[in-house]
């Protein structure tokens, strides 16, 4: 019998845009991709559920310390709803709860969806990720014991009609953080007098990252092993929206050991920090008035 060959990782840093699959946690997605890339290590910036596919944006070394930068940013989705069937759940992995005759048209559906365009309150599902007392709620759910959530604000930017056909529901969603599709589409299948759940659901743009410049695991496997580091965006790409800030010679010494540095005028909040053309860190004003480094980056040469 041969002797298992322990794996080796490797200090790999950069952004991977996944196309998550169906079926797959986003946990075990990381996992997959990050073998691929023998990363020693890996972050995602918010999950998917199995049943949604999509952009996952995935972090390998020092991009890992800015994954949550991501959470707070706004997503867009493609939602297909099924209407005139509600699940306990608000998907296709729930049980019914009730049905309904569909008799409506998509004049119908252009109208509601005004209603939950801006600023909206949710009701948490049951099944989530939320803690209540240090358990999550989808275990609750599971042994059927069902509590008060309190409504949470989220926004929704837009919603677009991208087709009706029968029973089926295509929308395209661009929303805050927080917010939950699945809710969403009971509410609409509500307001719409008939019921509906999520049957299926593509996250498309994360922040100003998309679809479209995203790989599948089928994809990066069939590369050779020296060709998949090209598929990877740069450390900063989680940044581009924050101003930028170029640093040389005694403030570049100054801010990679942890001291401030001088502030021009008009930049404020979070700031992306370069030196030679690479990022160093992110920095934020003090109450002094000067740029505070407050994480920074150890790239491999």
């Amino acid at each position: 019998m041969q002797p298992k060959v322990k794996k080796a990782w490797k200090q790999v840093d950069g952004v991977l845009l996944l196309d998550k699959p169906l079926g797959l946690s986003s946990n075990d997605a990381l996992q997959k991709a990050r073998r691929l890339f023998s990363a020693a290590k890996g972050g995602h910036t918010g999950t998917l559920d199995p049943l949604a596919t999509g952009l996952l944006p995935l972090c390998f070394g020092e991009a890992t310390k800015f994954s949550a930068d991501l959470l707070d940013a706004d997503k867009t989705y493609e939602a297909e709803l099924q209407l005139g069937v509600e699940t306990d759940s608000g998907d296709v992995d729930g049980q019914v709860v009730a049905t309904a005759a569909v008799n409506v048209g998509e004049s119908d559906i252009s109208a509601v969806l005004p209603r939950f365009t801006g600023p909206i309150e949710q009701v948490p599902p049951m099944h989530s990720a939320l803690k209540r007392d240090g358990r999550p709620l989808y275990e609750l759910a599971r042994q059927g014991v069902v509590v008060e959530r309190a409504p949470r604000a989220v926004t929704i930017h837009a919603i677009e009609l991208l087709s009706f056909a029968g029973d089926r529901v295509r929308l395209r969603v661009a929303c805050s953080k927080g917010t939950y599709i699945r809710v969403l589409a009971i509410d609409i299948g509500r307001a719409l007098g008939c019921g509906a759940h999520l049957s299926a659901l593509r996250r498309v743009a994360v922040a100003d990252l998309d679809l479209a410049r995203a790989v599948t695991l089928a994809e990066l496997e069939a590369l050779a092993e020296d060709e998949r580091p090209s598929r990877l965006l740069p450390v900063d790409a989680l940044l581009q929206s924050l101003p930028s800030l170029t640093v040389e010679g005694e403030a570049e010494s100054r801010f990679r050991h942890g001291n401030p540095v001088d502030l021009p005028a008009g930049l404020a909040g979070k700031i992306r920090v370069y030196a030679g053309g690479r990022l160093i860190g992110i920095g934020e004003p003090g109450p002094d008035g000067r740029l505070w480094p407050k994480r920074l980056v150890q790239l491999a040469s």
